[in-house]
């Protein structure tokens, strides 16, 4: 299914590096979906969910293409953040129905990490 995938271009050292800067990215959200949301009623932390996972899902393509600029020096600097026209686009990621590609999957875990993250009760303890 995901042989096509541009991920399989990369050398392994690219691989690695990509999904090291993708782990980073799915433990960023969640902590600050966790730390920022815990305060607000069920109804505003799942807004805020949604909201966060957009933004992520908006603003991410410029992060990962400043990656592949660093390992392949010939790709122009340029802006590839999509227009703001789609606001389906975050919803068939978290029903895995966009694109059959490693990214849109890996979004859709985070999406309902996030969403995970911003509903389960927060511990009580120390």
């Amino acid at each position: 299914m995901y042989s096509q995938d541009s991920f399989f271009d990369l050398s392994t050292r690219g691989q690695v590096g990509l999904a090291l800067l993708s782990l980073i990215l799915f433990v960023l959200m969640v902590y600050l979906t966790r730390r920022g949301l815990y305060r607000f009623p069920f109804w505003a932390r799942m807004s805020g969910a949604m909201i966060l996972f957009w933004l992520f899902v908006w603003v991410s393509p410029q992060i990962y293409y400043m990656y592949y600029r660093m390992i392949i020096p010939d790709l122009p600097l340029q802006w590839v953040i999509w227009p703001l026209r789609d606001p389906v686009k975050p919803l068939q990621m978290l029903l895995f129905s966009y694109q059959s590609t490693l990214s849109s999957h890996g979004q859709g875990i985070l999406g309902w990490a996030i969403i995970l993250a911003a509903t389960l009760p927060r511990s009580r303890s120390i």
